[in-house]
């Protein structure tokens, strides 16, 4: 049977470049793998199909040739056959292609036999700031646990005087080769845990880890207008990698503590305000705190228990900038109490005057009793 196109059985077109060959390559021979496809004589044949072609392709004088002449470039041994792996450029283009997969799959570290190199973990740490300091921004110090070198041990991990010794596993390289169906493959030595030594004597201070567990202080830049639950990044705070890998990341979450005065709603605060019901029948001006200090907010004549008032600009300002919220102040009636008896006696006649004049004085209450009474005729 007439072999078919190189470039077809990749599926590519003629000027294909190199990455792509060698991405259709991996792709289609992840596809066809015998191993994934056992006892199918068909996925077995693509896949020495797409072996040979991507033999011929992925090397520039192969491929110039074929392009040139065709398969006729590559009969009578001149490039090598479909049979094997093309002998060693063959071999190291197949290596180039699935080390890295099976090296992420088995642990393995590559052909190279280095010990794995791992950055260390985030860690998330909850700090507790008070809403004054969530608006303004301010500095936080706060005490994390963290790791250094054992000072027993300077790091090394065994006791004083020990040497580790090489790992008779995997022979002091830290990996070991294993064989998956027709590949071999490197993994990280089970034993040393790809450090290619084994510790007989471990530290009696670390327990041979070469560390130790403390706390450090660190200064955390709270920024002016952050909220209950954002959170502020501290690069290279968290665990310490191993092997010599980077540090992770600290990432600090804030907690806004509840406020005695003010709660916060987006970029605007809310507070409530009480009012003696006299003002608020009268008229006159109220003292309101702020968190820049005290203003004083004018209340209308005839003004309702709950009425919102609102403090253009004596809000938050967002974190990433803008114009800021708000205060909105909702003014509450107090009712007076542990009245004497003649305020009490007072304070009758003002009802009983308040109910000559019905509607006038009282029109909230007229319309109430008004729709009340509709509702109950509709009942009926």
């Amino acid at each position: 049977m007439a072999k078919r196109d190189y470039y077809e059985v990749l599926g590519l077109e003629k000027g294909a470049s190199e990455a792509d060959i060698k991405k259709a390559y991996r792709r289609l021979a992840m596809k066809y793998h015998p191993d994934r496809n056992p006892d199918d004589e068909e996925a077995e044949t693509r896949f020495k199909e797409v072996k040979e072609a991507y033999e011929t392709l992925s090397d520039p004088e192969k491929r110039a040739a074929y392009d040139q002449f065709g398969h006729a470039a590559t009969e009578g041994g001149g490039f090598g056959g479909a049979g094997g792996f093309g002998g060693a450029a063959g071999a190291e283009a197949f290596s180039d292609i699935f080390g890295d997969v099976f090296g992420d799959i088995f642990g393995g570290g590559g052909r190279r036999g280095r010990s794995r190199v791992f950055r260390g973990a985030d860690l998330r740490y909850r700090m507790d700031v008070d809403l004054e300091q969530a608006v303004h921004g301010d500095t936080v110090k706060i005490r994390i646990p963290s790791h250094s070198e054992c000072g027993s041990c300077n790091g090394s991990g065994g006791a004083p005087g020990s040497q580790p010794r090489s790992c008779d596993t995997c022979g002091g390289v830290g990996q070991v080769r294993m064989q998956q169906g027709f590949f071999s493959v490197q993994q990280t030595c089970p034993k040393c845990r790809g450090e290619g030594r084994i510790i007989s004597d471990p530290c009696k201070q670390c327990g041979g880890r070469g560390r130790v567990r403390e706390e450090k202080t660190l200064s955390v830049r709270v920024p002016p207008g952050v909220d209950d639950g954002d959170r502020i990044r501290l690069g290279g705070e968290g665990e310490p990698g191993e092997n010599g890998g980077p540090s992770g990341d600290l990432y600090v979450e804030i907690n806004v503590r509840p406020h005695p005065i003010f709660e916060r709603d987006g970029n605007n605060l809310v507070c409530e305000v009480p009012v003696n019901f006299a003002v608020l029948a009268l008229g006159g001006q109220v003292e309101v705190p702020t968190l820049d200090g005290k203003v004083n907010l004018k209340i209308p004549a005839g003004t309702q228990s709950g009425k919102l008032f609102r403090l253009r600009g004596k809000g938050v300002e967002p974190v990433r900038g803008g114009p800021p919220g708000d205060l909105l102040c909702r003014v509450m009636a107090e009712t007076p109490v542990k009245l004497t008896r003649e305020q009490k006696e007072l304070l009758q006649k003002f009802a009983d005057s308040l109910e000559s004049g019905g509607e006038r004085h009282s029109p909230k209450t007229s319309s109430w009793l008004e729709k009340a009474r509709r509702f109950f005729e509709d009942l009926s």
